[in-house]
């Protein structure tokens, strides 16, 4: 059973001029002088950003953007008959050879971080951003499926609890079906990575394969931890452990009181700019001239969480997924995988671990990129997908 019906973005009346109002209006906090991005982003990186924000950026150009390939949302429902609002674009190709391709984001991302590589995977002949100007391989084509995270972005607010990674890999699997699409290929970094094994683990039966990013498997019992390692290996852990120490404050409070926050982010772009920049500031290859991401496409991410008033219920996935509800340790993923770590990735799982509970047939490294390469690097993303999946057409 689903209701899903082809849908557009258009913005409320007022809606552009209330954020500009809001933008223009906000009360800025005070700084320490030299600290830099010591105590979190810097005051004159925000101010820049809103007033691009509210005074340069092209809200009708967003829409299109948003609306370039056809798009449907409703309701589905899995295959325990529980009903989910999904939003989700479809872009297929017009070669014969395409494959269904699911593409799947996390946070604080949306569809917007496949903008810049979509054309290239659904019509790999065409100018595209990957770098092959045009001369791609129809026989790599791809139908894209990319769905907004249930309650992320335009598939609006979740509106009950227990809706972690495991209910949204059942709700995107039936929109996959509901789109007709009987097998098909997944990808996925960040919270797409986490859905993407959970689709891989919960449906073998239509997902042929899938390729991550982000490694998130649980690490091994404690006295076999170390087996297996190399000294790089080990140099990643103790370097995970930093980031775990000094750059998940933001968890911490999402995956336990994630309401009391979204009080600030719902009401104050500002504060919206400033918790998702950070963000991607951070987890990027700030190597100079290693990768970037367009500032365009960081104020589209922004523009659809703010038109959607989702930052609230995007973080409830870390509360339902992380927080005292947490389900038991996932069964190991049958299906094949594959995997492709960028230099700058926010935590490094070392091979051995990934290979106790995952299929791993696939391991490629970047020497460029991060925590969000369809955004930073597309000229290395786009290749190295078709790569992995032509192995399965």
């Amino acid at each position: 059973m689903t209701d899903l019906a082809p849908w557009k973005l258009s913005l409320a009346p007022g809606a552009v001029d209330n954020l500009r109002a809001r933008l223009h209006a906000t009360r800025w906090p005070d700084e320490l002088p030299d600290v830099e991005w010591d105590y979190g982003i810097p005051l004159a990186e925000v101010r820049e950003l809103c007033r691009q924000w509210a005074d340069e950026f092209d809200f009708d150009a967003f829409v299109q953007r948003c609306n370039r390939y056809p798009q449907v949302r409703g309701t589905v429902h899995d295959e325990a008959g529980i009903e989910t609002q999904l939003h989700m674009v479809h872009a297929r190709s017009p070669h014969p050879q395409a494959r269904p391709l699911l593409l799947v984001h996390g946070w604080p991302g949306s569809v917007v971080e496949f903008f810049d590589v979509a054309e290239a995977l659904v019509d790999p002949g065409t100018d595209g951003t990957d770098g092959t100007d045009g001369g791609g391989d129809n026989a790599d084509a791809f139908h894209l499926v990319m769905p907004s995270l249930p309650g992320y972005g335009f598939s609006g607010p979740t509106t009950r609890s227990g809706v972690d990674a495991v209910a949204v890999a059942g709700a995107i699997d039936a929109g996959m079906r509901a789109l007709g699409y009987e097998e098909y290929f997944v990808q996925g970094g960040d919270w797409g990575s986490v859905v993407g094994a959970e689709l891989g683990r919960q449906f073998p039966q239509r997902v042929t394969a899938v390729h991550l990013t982000l490694l998130n498997v649980p690490a091994p019992p404690k006295e076999e931890r170390d087996l297996g390692l190399t000294q790089r290996d080990l140099a990643d852990r103790v370097a995970a452990l930093d980031f775990v120490r000094t750059e998940t404050g933001y968890q911490a409070i999402q995956s336990t009181k994630p309401q009391t926050l979204a009080y600030a982010l719902q009401d104050s772009p500002a504060g919206l700019a400033a918790w998702i920049a950070e963000k991607f500031h951070t987890w990027s290859d700030r190597r100079s001239g290693a990768s970037t991401i367009p500032v365009e496409r960081l104020l589209d991410n922004l523009s659809v969480y703010w038109f959607t008033g989702t930052i609230g219920s995007s973080m409830r996935l870390y509360y339902e997924t992380l927080g005292k509800a947490r389900r038991v340790r996932p069964a190991p993923v049958t299906v094949p995988v594959g995997h492709t770590r960028y230099p700058a990735e926010i935590y490094k799982t070392p091979r051995a671990w990934a290979e106790r509970e995952l299929h791993l047939v696939s391991w490629v490294e970047q020497p460029r990129g991060g925590h969000f390469p369809s955004l930073e690097v597309p000229d290395l993303f786009v290749p190295d997908l078709r790569a992995f999946f032509r192995r399965f057409r």
